[in-house]
């Protein structure tokens, strides 16, 4: 249990939609704001995607395998 809640809260820590976040976003310097906000959309959702999948790989997988 508290391994999949420090998966899930890593996850949503890499969303420009998250405190963290949004204040990357908001202190950008010499970037384009709009550019960082669109890599940084496409990490989270590349992390909501593979994150999940390796959590379950590390953490599942080797009990069932034993």
């Amino acid at each position: 249990m508290i391994a999949a809640l420090s998966v899930s809260s890593a996850i949503v820590d890499v969303s420009p939609f998250s405190t963290t976040g949004a204040l990357l976003v908001a202190n950008v310097r010499g970037m384009h704001r709009d550019g960082f906000y669109r890599r940084l959309l496409a990490y989270g959702g590349v992390i909501v995607l593979v994150g999940p999948l390796a959590a379950w790989a590390v953490l599942v997988v080797p009990g069932r395998l034993g």
